[in-house]
């Protein structure tokens, strides 16, 4: 059944994370400033809110769409061993290709979509070129858990 959502109502329930650290991540912090609107194909639709910066991500299964509602961020992307930088504003969105890890930098009161496949792989530390899409980086997880702790079906 089409069920209508209200990005307003969904983003009330989320807390923002002052300083959303990568570490953040991979300890649960982050998981009360996210929230998930919809599954969406082989992922799902988030919402976030928070300030500070991310871990490494990455979606070997598809393209991730980042919007931002609010704030400002920029999003790293590290492709053939060099990281290219994207800023964004309010109502402005990239396209990060699948496979390219990235990350969210500098980070303020950012209030962001995105449509992200499962599943998400993380890394603490910034990946090697030499296994950017091979193997996998010793600090990385791959569990199908998002960057908020959660699965990447949505399920809490």
């Amino acid at each position: 059944m089409l069920e209508k959502k209200s990005l307003a109502d969904v983003l009330a329930k989320v807390t923002h994370l002052p300083n959303r650290t990568p570490q953040s991540g991979f300890a649960g912090e982050a998981s009360a400033a996210f929230a998930v609107v919809s599954p969406y194909r082989d992922g799902s639709i988030y919402l976030g809110h928070y300030s500070g910066s991310s871990e490494w991500e990455r979606h070997e299964s598809g393209d991730e769409i980042v919007l931002v509602l609010e704030g400002t961020t920029t999003v790293v992307l590290l492709s053939a061993g060099a990281e290219q930088n994207v800023q964004l504003g309010a109502g402005e969105l990239v396209v990060v290709p699948k496979g390219v890890w990235h990350r969210f930098e500098s980070s303020k009161s950012l209030k962001v979509m995105s449509v992200t496949p499962a599943p998400t792989g993380h890394a603490l530390e910034r990946p090697d070129a030499s296994y950017l899409h091979d193997a996998e980086p010793a600090s990385m997880k791959n569990t199908g858990v998002d960057q908020a702790g959660r699965d990447d079906a949505g399920d809490a």
